[in-house]
């Protein structure tokens, strides 16, 4: 069978829309983790080289780690009718504190509520970059 003359440039205009999507939607999240840092007291985000950092860190921590938490601790998340994977985030998010210097989330808390915070920020950059797909 032979292959179409088109099929190598649709597939390359293919990843390079796909690595731009990603490229933008790591800024977006980068850009929610400096606006967080700048609204809640006792999360802070050195420079915006380390927001992307943290964005990316994140991505890479909810693609890996986040599903092995969630296998760990099934039984404790369907007794508490899944509230538990609000905690998982906040374990997610203080991890990342841990790994990159110049992120710093100062307890528990804070880090569920930047996470909470972070979740609604994210989903609305996307759905703004949805609509102007749209367009």
């Amino acid at each position: 069978m032979k292959a179409s003359k088109n099929s190598v440039p649709f597939f390359i205009s293919f990843l390079e829309l796909f690595s731009m999507k990603l490229i933008l939607r790591i800024l977006l999240s980068a850009l929610a983790v400096v606006i967080l840092s700048k609204i809640l007291p006792h999360v802070s985000v050195d420079t915006y080289f380390t927001a992307i950092v943290v964005a990316i860190v994140l991505s890479l921590l909810n693609f890996i780690v986040k599903p092995i938490l969630i296998i760990l601790t099934l039984p404790v998340t369907i007794v508490t009718f899944g509230l538990f994977l609000l905690i998982i985030n906040a374990i997610i998010i203080l991890l990342a504190d841990n790994l990159i210097g110049g992120f710093n989330v100062d307890g528990i808390w804070w880090a569920l509520l930047f996470s909470l915070l972070l979740s609604f920020l994210q989903s609305l950059f996307y759905s703004l970059l949805k609509e102007k797909d749209k367009v």
